[in-house]
């Protein structure tokens, strides 16, 4: 069974971490969604509202699991049984620091290989910090956020 983990804080979730997803499913038996938990870094929503989020978002399809998570995400990944990790990228930045992650997990696990799937041009802006920006200053996120997520926020 192919299994591929997509970590993230999702906080929140947005419509440019749906598509990765949609475009990742066919190519993995299960995808499980990692809300990675970061004491040292402070989150805007709950770790019970992102899940919540998610969980509204995806709980259609069988092939997806959500799971919390903290630690480092190649141990997740090997806890899971997941042989691949799934990472979007959106700019050259983006890949700059994913590429020097992907190394570093690749020295540490080599039997987890990260599969970077490139961000559509229309979603290449958005991140989940812009969006949480966004919230704080009571403005309008229903463009960036997956409708079904909305209800939450």
């Amino acid at each position: 069974m192919k299994i591929a983990l997509f970590p993230g804080s999702f906080d929140p979730i947005t419509i440019a971490h749906l598509d990765i997803v949609k475009r990742a499913m066919p190519l993995f038996d299960k995808v499980v969604i990692g809300i990675g938990l970061n004491s040292s870094k402070p989150s805007f929503l709950s770790p019970e509202k992102r899940q919540e989020l998610v969980h509204a978002v995806f709980n259609y399809d069988p092939k997806i699991e959500i799971k919390t998570y903290e630690g480092l995400t190649v141990d997740f990944c090997e806890k899971l049984g997941a042989q691949y990790m799934i990472r979007g990228i959106r700019s050259v930045a983006d890949f700059e620091y994913e590429r020097a992650i992907a190394q570093i997990n690749a020295a540490m696990k080599p039997e987890i290989e990260t599969i970077f799937i490139l961000s559509k041009p229309e979603y290449s802006a958005i991140s989940s910090t812009i969006v949480r920006d966004i919230l704080k200053n009571n403005g309008d996120v229903s463009p960036f956020v997956p409708q079904e997520a909305m209800r939450f926020l």
